[in-house]
């Protein structure tokens, strides 16, 4: 009976400590302390059960994120980057983000990345200076988190992890998803249009923003606007409490391919039959001292690629190939290509050449492991360009050129080419590549000898397209358009006559642009 009463005695106890907890926290901001024993001292809880001859045992009730430094992780980028180099602060000490606001950019062996919060909070201390290497796994910045999240808003992953951009899906290039445009047609052949009745415009939601000023709605969603680079402050949301759902998403994409738009034409060509224009030279700055700097970024990815192709034999094959008839077929259709609003140049007919022939060699678009012992024949054309950046030399590639239509090539050569300009070319641009052309005609000279990036097993160069006098089967001078290739193998695996033979075919298609459309896919 004793031991009864003092259960009972207890559990009333327990009753009114969880009674005056409820009833004596303070409100700071708006929100309860994590503990309630700042509240004890000098309150009548202590007078009224002070004296029991209990012992008392306080409990933290809330989860303790309100004010907890958090330190911000580097997470592992793939493709073996183990450290980057910090290359700018979007943010200082006491400056406060949001979820998905740019916290630095970093510059890895292979591109530029920007990394972003997951959370908010308050910025306690950054960990690295500009120039500074980081390493994966390692604190980037501390972070004071926030525990005022919206309980609407889904759990995502943890908040000491950090969200690479590059790390995302490409970004989806809406001129090949969507069907090409009709061409212009002319007054005299377009037929009457007749009058179609209004649409209905879409009903229309009031955008809701919780009391921090942010639009409601989950990560998930948040990450698919940040893919299809649409502002979430455009949409208005037809879920509870004007929440963005995923259909917003789909349907706001929906309307703007259906609403017709002008895509600016690029600006740059990748190659012209004409002498390029002479680049102006600046001033040079005279050296009084010697400086020594680190190799980083770029340069040293690089340096390890190019160290590992010495390990490779080379075997070296050039060649001549007249382009009057390419350049015929590139006159005619340019006005088609600007209508769709893009720019024809000769590159992307040279890819696409070079993946029709790729089917018929395809040891040509294959990788072997470094000791030589295993080669592995690649499904898809993934075409790298080497590009001359500020950042120094680049390797994107074009994917799936099988598949692709020379327009599309064109779409994908002009994004990726605005990327490397910008410094903005993910790891998955960069990645993947079986097969390469380097497109050093824009800037000069005939031949070179071009260097294989391994694993790939060939290389191919392309010079300046020049005007030259030739004679013609009757010995009548005429003006030819030409252009000199280089090509390099991997001789382990590729042997002279096969290299050849594909120039051969390759040299063919472009001679005799007629002669593609039997494999044209």
């Amino acid at each position: 009976m004793a031991s009864r009463l003092s259960m009972l005695g207890n559990l009333a106890l327990r009753r009114n400590l969880r009674i005056f907890c409820r009833q004596n926290r303070p409100i700071v901001n708006g929100k309860r302390p994590i503990c309630s024993c700042v509240t004890m001292k000098n309150s009548n809880f202590i007078k009224e059960f002070g004296k029991q001859p209990r012992g008392l045992r306080f409990l933290r009730t809330t989860t303790g994120m309100n004010g907890e430094v958090l330190p911000f992780k580097l997470s592992d980028i793939g493709e073996g980057i183990a450290e980057v180099t910090i290359k700018e602060w979007y943010v200082k000490p006491g400056d406060h983000v949001n979820q998905f606001d740019s916290i630095c950019e970093v510059q890895s062996d292979k591109a530029s990345v920007t990394i972003t919060s997951r959370f908010d909070g308050i910025i306690k201390k950054l960990y690295y200076d500009v120039d500074d290497i980081a390493r994966v796994g390692q604190p980037l910045v501390d972070i004071e988190a926030e525990a005022n999240v919206d309980a609407n808003i889904d759990a995502g992953p943890s908040p000491a992890e950090d969200v690479m951009a590059a790390q995302q899906k490409p970004k989806p290039t809406h001129a090949i998803e969507q069907p090409l445009p009709p061409l212009p047609q002319s007054p005299q052949s377009a037929p009457p249009q007749s009058e179609a009745p209004p649409t209905p415009a879409p009903q229309i939601t009031t955008k809701q923003t919780n009391s921090s000023g942010k639009v409601l709605t989950t990560p998930a969603v948040r990450k698919m606007a940040m893919d299809h680079n649409i502002k979430l402050a455009d949409i208005s949301g037809t879920g509870r409490d004007g929440r963005i759902l995923k259909e917003d998403i789909l349907n706001y994409i929906e309307r703007m391919k259906a609403k017709p738009t002008e895509a600016p034409a690029p600006t740059v060509e990748v190659a012209t039959p004409t002498t390029p224009p002479s680049t102006p030279i600046a001033r040079p700055e005279v050296m009084l001292e010697d400086r020594t700097e680190t190799i980083k970024g770029i340069r040293r990815a690089m340096a390890k690629a190019m160290t590992a192709s010495l390990a490779i034999p080379h075997f070296g094959y050039k060649d001549e190939i007249i382009l009057n008839e390419l350049v015929r077929l590139r006159n005619h259709s340019k006005e088609s290509f600007q209508a769709r609003g893009m720019k024809l140049s000769f590159m992307p007919m040279f890819i696409k050449a070079t993946s029709m022939a790729l089917l018929h060699f395809p040891i040509l678009n294959s990788s072997v492991d470094p000791a030589c012992e295993n080669i592995t024949f690649k499904g898809s054309h993934n075409i790298g360009v080497a590009m001359d950046t500020q950042q120094g030399l680049l390797v994107p590639n074009v994917k799936n050129v099988q598949n692709k239509s020379i327009f599309d090539v064109t779409v994908e050569l002009n994004r990726l080419h605005q990327l490397g300009l910008a410094g903005k070319l993910a790891p998955e641009d960069l990645t993947g590549g079986t097969f390469t052309l380097s497109n050093i005609g824009s800037i000069g000279g005939t031949y070179t000898k071009p260097v294989i990036m391994p694993p790939e097993v060939a290389i191919g160069a392309i010079g300046r397209i020049q005007e030259v006098p030739k004679f013609d089967e009757d010995d009548n001078i005429y003006k030819a358009y030409i252009v000199n290739v280089s090509w390099s193998a991997d001789h382990r695996v590729i042997e002279g006559a096969t290299m050849a033979r594909f120039s051969n075919l390759w040299k063919s298609y472009l001679e005799n642009p007629a002669s593609m459309m039997m494999d044209l896919r």
